[in-house]
């Protein structure tokens, strides 16, 4: 049981920011207990009109501005402290994992693709 964070790419187009489906994915990235950068996503949900209550099961695509927005806030510390049942303590270690997919997930972009948070908790 815990929080478990996955990002991933389509190809196929998606009809909102938040709150779509995907049929055909590929993982990107995968964290486990990373409360702050839950957080982090929850507030850009909520910003793009997300409206789940828990945020759970629910995805956000993540656009070239957000991942530099993103790149910033760990950058300088600056995820938003976060806590959940089970969620565990994110940990200094998860910056680089966090860089690694913003790389990742730029380069998909680059190639057309949609790149797309999601949880399970």
């Amino acid at each position: 049981m815990g929080l478990d964070m996955y990002a991933f790419t389509t190809a196929e187009p998606v009809e909102a920011e938040v709150d779509f489906t995907a049929k055909t994915a590929t993982e990107l990235a995968y964290w486990r207990k990373h409360p702050n950068l839950h957080g982090w996503m929850e507030r850009l949900y909520r910003e793009k009109g997300g409206q789940d209550d828990t945020f759970n099961c629910v995805n956000v695509a993540l656009t070239a501005d957000d991942l530099d927005r993103l790149e910033a806030a760990i950058r300088a510390d600056a995820l938003p402290f976060t806590e959940g049942f089970f969620f565990g303590t994110t940990r200094p270690d998860e910056i680089e994992l966090d860089l690694d997919f913003i790389a990742k997930a730029r380069a998909a972009i680059a190639e057309g693709k949609t790149v797309f948070y999601t949880s399970w908790w």
